[in-house]
């Protein structure tokens, strides 16, 4: 494997920037890559509001030029009348926040790499020890069987599943499409390093459009688990859950009588899986759980419609 320092360049005084802002503490990295699993645009919808809502400066680069195959998502570029204007280059970037009250902590975010996993992932390792980061926290949404009108679930995985007390494993194992940021949590967990993922279960009929709701128990999550303080981002989001939420229902309500009886039925197993769960037994009637494979194969599907969409 080629040298990964090769894939990354510290801007000036970044490193520096870091250091400074964090001392002896060590920051939490944030980390989610567009391109793959992200039901419901869960991680893309924290890591735009991050940026867009908080104090932030650009920390390093990772040469997206390498990683990224431009022919399977092509960039789009401007024309204007006779000529070219614009074009909008992959980006994978490190940044320096500052949350509310000015805790420092980091962003690793851009496109999913294409190419050279590995070593794109010992790259991540040699920024996350350079920085002395102490926990490195992923996130993203899938596809579940699952109501809208429930509270959304959480999946934590990784070597750190304790600072999300409460949860519990719907399988022993299973195989689905792997990604870098999956890699890279693999990895880390194989060094010794602190990681956590959190993956947020969204139904499978709103998979492929921004929900909200999905994005603010993410991050709602990580406050609690790190400490952070964003209730900015926390309104925000809330906000555009109610927004959203509404039309969902008017559209279900307007909807044909099997999409209705779909939403029922969600939500009576949903209801029987929590009853059962909050009377720490078994249940008390058989209800039909996602399998592994089920899961598997709804990966699958969500992949394939976001290739047919040309994403």
């Amino acid at each position: 494997m080629l040298d990964p320092q090769g894939l990354y360049a510290y801007v000036p005084g970044g490193a520096e920037a870091v250091d400074e802002a964090v001392g002896d503490a060590g920051p939490v990295l944030l980390y989610h890559f567009e391109g793959f699993m992200d039901a419901g645009e869960t991680g893309a919808q924290i890591s735009q509001q991050l940026l867009d809502r908080l104090d932030n400066q650009l920390v390093a680069r990772f040469d997206a030029d390498r990683l990224v195959d431009y022919r399977a998502r092509r960039p789009l570029m401007t024309f204007e009348r006779d000529h070219w204007t614009s074009y909008e280059a992959p980006e994978i970037d490190l940044y320096l926040v500052r949350d509310t009250t000015g805790t420092p902590f980091l962003l690793l975010t851009g496109q999913e790499p294409d190419v050279e996993w590995e070593r794109f992932s010992s790259a991540v390792l040699q920024v996350i020890e350079r920085l002395g980061v102490r926990l490195a926290i992923n996130f993203h949404g899938i596809p579940m069987g699952v109501p809208h009108t429930r509270p959304v679930g959480l999946t934590p995985h990784g070597n750190r599943v304790d600072l999300i007390p409460g949860h519990r494993a719907w399988f022993e194992e299973a195989q689905v499409p792997g990604s870098a940021a999956s890699l890279i949590e693999l990895r880390l967990a194989e060094s010794g390093r602190d990681t956590l993922g959190i993956a947020a279960h969204v139904p499978h009929y709103l998979a492929r459009s921004p929900y909200p709701d999905a994005a603010l128990a993410v991050l709602e999550a990580v406050t609690s688990t790190t400490g952070l303080v964003l209730p900015e981002i926390a309104h925000a989001l809330r906000n555009e859950a109610h927004t959203v939420r509404v039309e969902i229902d008017r559209q279900v309500a307007d909807g044909d009588g099997e999409l209705v009886s779909v939403v029922r039925g969600l939500e009576s197993q949903y209801d029987a899986v929590a009853g059962a769960q909050s009377r720490e037994n078994l249940i008390a009637e058989p209800v039909d759980l996602p399998s592994a494979d089920d899961l598997a194969a709804e990966f699958e599907r969500f992949l394939a419609d976001r290739e047919e969409d040309g994403r």
